[in-house]
C-alpha cells in the first residue's frame, strides 16, 4: 500500500488512476510515500524520511526545493507540455491585448458611460478614437525559448500572419522538427531584441535567466516594443521595465505575475497567474503526474524528473525477484560496488540500467530472488549511495 499526500486540489481524472486497493490518497497523510502538488510552497516544509517522490502537476517547480530533495534521494517530477496549449492560447491573447487596448476600452465603457442612458451609443462612437491599436499581422514576434509552449506560440503566430523569429540555445531535435518552416531561428538574444515588435518569453527561471529582461536588454530593443511574460515573474526586472515604459521605449507589458508596482502602471496588464487555468490543462497535468508517479513507485522508472536522470526499463521484474532502485552520487566505481555486494550475497543480476545527471546517478537493478534486508543495508552503506528502494515482484 502506497500513501499519497495531496497539497493542492488535483483533478479527479488523475487521482482516479490510482488503484485504491494499493493506494491511499488524502491531504492529511502524515507519513506519505509520495506527494502530489500544484502551487503549494514546499520550501519551508519538513518532509517525512519516507517520501520517495514529489510530482508537480504543472511545468514550473520553483515552489519545490528540487536540489535539496535530490540530495535526499527524493525524485521530483513535473509535467512539461501538459498545459502547453492552455498557456499558448493565453499568450496569443496577451499579444492581442498588448496591441489593441480592449481592456482599457471596456473599463471606460463600463465606468464613464454607465449612466449615460440613450447617449451611450453616440458617446461610445466618439470615444473609440482613444483606444486605437495596431494589428499584429505583418509584425515581428520574437519568441525566447522554443520548448513545448514557445514552439506552439511561434506556429500559431505564423498562422495569424506574423513574422516569427525564435531563440533557444538548447533547441531539441523534436522541437525543431515541430516548428513551422517559416520560423527563423537566430543564434543570439540580440537577434530577437533588435528586430521584434513583440517579445514573448518561454524559459525557466534559473540563476542565468533571472532578470534577463533588464535595462541592458531593453536598450537594444526596438522603440515601442510590446512584452509578454507568461513564463516566470522573475525573468523580468520590473523596475527597468517600468522605467522603459515611462520613457516610451516599451509600449506595453502583459504579464501573468501581478506585482505591487506593476499594477499601478496603466501600460501594464497584470493577470492572476491564469496560464494553465483551464479544466483541460488541469486534467492533462493531473493525468501525467499520476502516471509518472505510479510508474516510479511500482516499477522504479523515472520520466520527466527535474532533479534525476531519465531512467527507464521496459522489462518486467523477474518472477519472484527484486528490482533495486538506487539513488547515488555520480562518482567513479559506485556501480561496480553494487555488483560486488550482490555477488557476495550470491544474488544473480538479471538486468541493469544506470543513468547519470550532473553529480547524481540512478540505477535499476533486477535481481533473481528476493534480496534480503542485510544485503539492502549493505548497499545503502556504500560510499556515494543516497538510498536504496527494493520493489518485490
Amino acid at each position: 500500500m502506497y500513501n499519497i499526500q495531496t497539497l493542492n486540489k488535483i483533478a479527479a481524472v488523475g487521482l482516479n488512476l490510482f488503484d485504491r486497493d494499493n493506494y491511499e490518497i488524502a491531504t492529511d497523510i502524515n507519513n506519505p510515500d509520495a506527494i502530489l502538488v500544484r502551487s503549494a510552497d514546499m520550501h519551508s516544509m519538513t518532509l517525512s524520511p519516507n517520501v520517495k517522490a514529489v510530482a508537480r502537476a504543472g511545468a514550473g517547480t520553483n515552489n519545490i526545493p528540487c536540489a535539496e530533495l535530490a540530495q535526499k534521494g527524493v525524485v521530483v517530477f513535473n509535467t512539461p507540455g501538459a498545459n502547453a496549449n492552455a498557456v499558448k492560447e493565453l499568450v496569443i491573447l496577451g499579444i492581442l491585448i498588448a496591441s489593441r487596448p480592449v481592456i482599457a476600452a471596456n473599463k471606460w465603457v463600463n465606468t464613464e458611460l454607465a449612466d449615460k442612458g440613450a447617449e451611450i451609443a453616440t458617446l461610445a462612437e466618439k470615444g473609440k478614437s482613444n483606444f486605437v491599436g495596431p494589428e499584429i499581422k505583418g509584425k515581428t514576434l520574437g519568441v525566447i525559448g522554443l520548448g513545448a509552449i514557445g514552439a506552439m506560440v511561434a506556429n500559431t503566430a505564423i498562422a495569424l500572419g506574423m513574422n516569427v523569429i525564435g531563440y533557444d540555445p538548447f533547441l531539441s531535435v523534436k522541437a525543431a522538427l515541430g516548428l513551422n518552416q517559416n520560423v527563423k531561428v537566430v543564434e543570439t538574444l540580440d537577434g530577437i531584441y533588435t528586430k521584434a515588435d513583440y517579445i514573448t518569453v518561454h524559459v525557466p527561471q534559473t540563476d542565468d535567466t533571472k532578470g534577463m529582461i533588464n535595462a541592458s536588454a531593453i536598450k537594444v530593443m526596438k522603440d515601442g516594443v510590446r512584452l509578454i511574460n507568461f513564463a516566470r515573474g522573475g525573468l523580468v526586472n520590473n523596475a527597468d521595465v517600468l522605467a522603459a515604459i515611462k520613457s516610451g521605449k516599451i509600449a506595453t507589458l502583459v504579464t501573468d505575475f501581478a506585482d505591487e508596482d506593476l499594477i499601478k502602471c496603466d501600460k501594464v496588464i497584470c493577470l492572476p497567474h491564469l496560464g494553465a487555468s483551464t479544466p483541460e490543462a488541469e486534467d492533462n497535468c493531473a493525468i501525467m503526474a499520476a502516471k509518472q508517479l505510479k510508474d516510479f513507485l511500482e516499477n522504479g522508472n523515472i520520466v520527466n524528473s527535474v532533479n534525476y536522470p531519465k531512467t527507464v526499463t521496459d522489462n518486467p521484474i523477474p518472477a519472484g525477484g527484486t528490482r533495486l532502485c538506487i539513488t547515488n552520487k555520480n562518482v567513479s566505481g559506485v556501480v561496480s560496488k553494487f555488483t560486488s555486494v550482490l555477488g557476495d550475497a550470491k544474488m544473480n543480476i538479471d538486468g541493469m540500467v544506470n543513468q547519470s545527471r550532473g553529480e547524481l546517478g540512478y540505477s535499476l537493478i533486477d535481481v533473481e530472488g528476493k534480496v534480503d534486508d542485510a544485503t539492502i543495508a549493505a548497499l545503502a552503506k556504500l560510499d556515494g549511495v543516497i538510498n536504496v528502494r527494493p520493489i518485490f515482484a
